[in-house]
């Protein structure tokens, strides 16, 4: 893996995306909001992958959409490379699409089965008039083929003929034909078999090297987003709530959240497997249409303090490692302990008596 520079090439700062709920019925009538992203402060540096890692249902495929304006933020701010992403006009959205490009959970999905692999690979260079002629952009789809490690033979052929892991190859060999600096992984490798699984995550990290990439690779597995991440954020309801050197994550998680994700990553020795304790969470994620008071983790926490249900914690320095950071008051708030809330309880950020 590349080591960063510290040059941020994306920036996040307060982004939020929320999507309206509305009724039945012919009036439509706006009832409530959904806060899939809820005001989230993140940096990727120049060169590194940063992992972003979180259940189901968090917003993690969200925020990496809003990142490229793939959905529109209902506010704050992203920059790349120094540009304001929310102010683009088409002609400035179009370099950045060219700059930043996607690889989706579904390979299947994500092709056109109706055009050959030579046909899909050449579609952004014919779009941002890249190698222009037939036979350079030929060239360039042979090279792009070989690149993710496809026999260039198979051009001819239509998605159907391949297997999930190949044609996973085929989207990333599509989102690297426009040479970006930037590159997010949704979900890439959740639909594929194990061993696919490591082929592919070999092949992310042997691009990144080789080309310079800049990654966000975004899964719930944390065992996978380990194994190609310099640094990893953690995500829950809506809101980064761990930043931090792989390592110091992985070793030292201090957060009770990121400490559980770790605890259900199987271990590769069957006897520590067997002894290892688990950290099993208590109840569901809440909606992200009744966002809980305080800090949102509370409802399932081992470990509430008084503050929880009433002050957000914010992003402070934890740990040992530079950089890492999490938003918790387990550490620099004096309290304490209280009976945990029941996990199944319903939480109304509105309700009084939810935020005793």
């Amino acid at each position: 893996m590349t080591s960063t520079t510290q040059e941020v090439l994306v920036s996040a700062r307060g982004l939020e995306v929320h999507f309206p709920i509305r009724s039945g019925g012919a009036l439509r009538r706006t009832t409530g909001v959904l806060r899939a992203v809820d005001g989230v402060d993140l940096d990727v540096y120049r060169g590194e992958t940063l992992g972003l890692v979180g259940e189901s249902g968090c917003g993690k495929s969200t925020l990496g959409n809003a990142l490229l304006r793939l959905v529109p933020p209902t506010g704050g701010t992203v920059a790349f490379d120094g540009a304001d992403v929310t102010g683009m006009g088409r002609r400035e959205l179009r370099e950045l699409r060219r700059r930043a490009g996607m690889v989706f959970q579904d390979p299947f999905a994500s092709l056109d089965p109706r055009r050959t692999v030579a046909q899909t690979v050449a579609e952004p260079l014919e779009v941002h008039g890249l190698h222009p002629g037939r036979q350079a952009r030929a060239a360039r789809v042979r090279e792009l083929l070989q690149l993710v490690g496809l026999d260039p033979g198979v051009a001819a052929r239509y998605p159907h003929e391949f297997s999930g892991g190949q044609r996973q190859r085929v989207g990333i060999a599509r989102a690297l034909a426009g040479e970006p600096d930037f590159l997010v992984c949704d979900e890439a490798i959740a639909s594929l078999d194990v061993s696919v699984q490591a082929q592919v995550l070999n092949l992310l990290r042997r691009l990144q090297r080789q080309l310079g990439l800049t990654l966000l690779f975004i899964s719930h597995d944390l065992s996978a987003v380990r194994h190609v991440s310099d640094r990893i954020a953690v995500m829950y309801l809506g809101r980064v709530v761990e930043v931090g050197p792989a390592a110091a994550v992985a070793a030292e998680p201090q957060m009770p959240y990121t400490r559980a994700l770790l605890s259900a990553v199987p271990l590769p020795h069957p006897r520590l497997e067997r002894s290892r304790q688990r950290i099993v969470l208590r109840g569901d994620v809440p909606s992200p249409s009744r966002v809980p008071s305080g800090c949102r983790f509370r409802t399932r926490c081992p470990d509430v303090f008084e503050p929880c249900p009433d002050v957000d914690p914010a992003l402070q320095p934890v740990g040992s490692a530079p950089g890492h950071v999490a938003a918790c008051h387990l550490h620099g708030v004096v309290g304490t302990p209280v009976e945990r809330e029941r996990p199944d309880a319903p939480v109304d950020a509105g309700d009084p008596a939810a935020r005793r």
